[in-house]
């Protein structure tokens, strides 16, 4: 039967290259990159927190504050992503991240402690959900969608590595409070840029937003937060419970920062061909849920050997041979998550997805903690690889719900609001229901 329905034509050359892609998605990846290369709070934190000479279990409950508010800033960013609109959520996060790190860097009674850093979490990873709402807003071709996503994490983690090798090397001419309020100064100058280069329009209200307790219904939601959070627990190592080890070890805050450069170096040097790569493979009809479980695997074996080294060198080398898994998991989930979200609620969805990124950040130390008390590095390895495994087993059932879910009454991928106009009505006759 022919039936006449909107067609938007593929986005040809954002698919094949960037320069045409709108301003307002440069602004985002730019400012992703800024705001997480001068994002010192998060990694300097246990060494701040320390240099205050609080009991270990205070750092430990502190570290958790600040995680606990990481998990709820993404949820909340992106269900405001969807109804206040991207550029006025981005505004006001990072209006108030440029309010409540300098307080967290003068901080010294345990209520102030307790509060600045839960808000210091809440504002800390609130971009995320925003651009990648704003991505699939951007690109309705699939391979476009992740070859920006693509580029947006290659921002995020060269930017996090710059911040570990420059913060190591200023933390102690500084003062790691002086460079919270570094990173304090710099979101308040992303709020005022957004202001004025970031779309202002609002998601279209074509279809009602499902809401977070119908994202929460979702089955095929749920595997794949079960599954990014035992992998992502192997990339939260790198940040979290690499310095535990590092400093057991004897190894110094600086050394820790050349353990992120050499991350950054294999970054800048495999991004662009992997973001080639993946967006080719984001035009298939399958979600990569298969890539996502190598990328597991991988992250399991490379990040695990942390458990087994003593040496800068051999913690560089570790962090230098994830940088794939890191790469492809995060292209993986988010081409996952365009594909299962409802078009009015990416940011929703992105928000939920966040979630798993905290957890990581929490499970990831807390595992490591366990681990040296009870068996010491050694342990801390075969626990990593245990994450890194189960995550990988999880894209089975992962792979089979979303597959299901693709049969000819389900709803078809999300689409993107428009931003410009009306699409053309053309009479096709589908060859599938999508």
């Amino acid at each position: 039967m022919t039936t006449t329905v909107p067609v938007r034509a593929p986005d040809v050359q954002a698919a094949g290259y960037t320069r045409s892609w709108p301003a307002s998605i440069w602004t985002l990846l730019v400012g992703t990159f800024t705001v997480r290369a001068f994002g010192f709070t998060f990694p300097f934190l246990p060494y701040h927190l320390t240099n205050l000479h609080l009991a270990t279990s205070l750092v430990g409950v502190l570290l958790a504050t600040f995680g606990t508010g990481w998990l709820a800033g993404s949820v909340l960013s992106g269900w405001l992503a969807d109804r206040w609109g991207r550029r006025a959520t981005l505004v006001a996060t990072m209006l108030l991240a440029a309010a409540v790190l300098p307080p967290l860097a003068l901080a010294h009674t345990t209520p102030a402690l307790v509060t600045t850093s839960f808000l210091a979490g809440l504002v800390y990873d609130a971009p995320r959900p925003v651009v990648t709402a704003a991505i699939a807003d951007a690109f309705p071709d699939a391979a476009a969608r992740a070859k920006a996503n693509g580029w947006r994490n290659y921002a995020v983690n060269v930017g996090a590595a710059f911040a570990g090798t420059v913060g190591g090397l200023l933390a102690a001419p500084l003062g790691i409070g002086a460079l919270i309020c570094i990173n304090a100064a710099v979101c308040g100058g992303f709020a005022l840029i957004a202001w004025q280069l970031v779309d202002s329009r609002k998601p279209g209200r074509s279809f009602a937003s499902p809401g977070v307790a119908a994202a929460l219904s979702d089955p095929r939601l749920w595997w794949l937060l079960a599954a990014s959070l035992a992998a992502l627990t192997c990339t939260g190592s790198l940040f979290s419970a690499l310095p535990l080890l590092m400093e057991g070890d004897g190894l110094s805050a600086a050394d820790y920062g050349w353990a992120q450069a050499a991350n950054a170096g294999v970054v800048l040097a495999l991004s662009p061909a992997l973001n080639g790569w993946l967006s080719r493979r984001a035009s298939r009809p399958h979600a990569m849920t298969g890539l996502f479980a190598l990328s597991s695997l991988g992250l399991a074996v490379t990040v695990g050997s942390t458990g087994f080294v003593s040496t800068t060198l051999g913690y560089a080398t570790a962090a230098a041979l994830a940088v794939p898994g890191e790469i492809v998991i995060f292209v993986a989930a988010a081409d996952i998550l365009n594909r299962i979200a409802p078009p009015a609620a990416q940011g929703t969805y992105a928000g939920i997805w966040g979630t798993t990124l905290a957890g990581a950040v929490i499970v990831a130390p807390a595992l490591a903690t366990w681990a040296l008390t009870h068996g010491g590095d050694a342990l801390v390895g075969a626990c990593t690889f245990s994450s890194g495994l189960l995550g990988a087993a999880l894209c089975w059932p992962l792979a089979t719900s979303v597959r299901r879910s693709r049969t000819p009454n389900a709803p078809c991928p999300a689409a993107p609001w428009r931003t410009r106009g009306p699409a053309p009505a053309t009479s096709v006759t589908p060859r599938t229901p999508c």
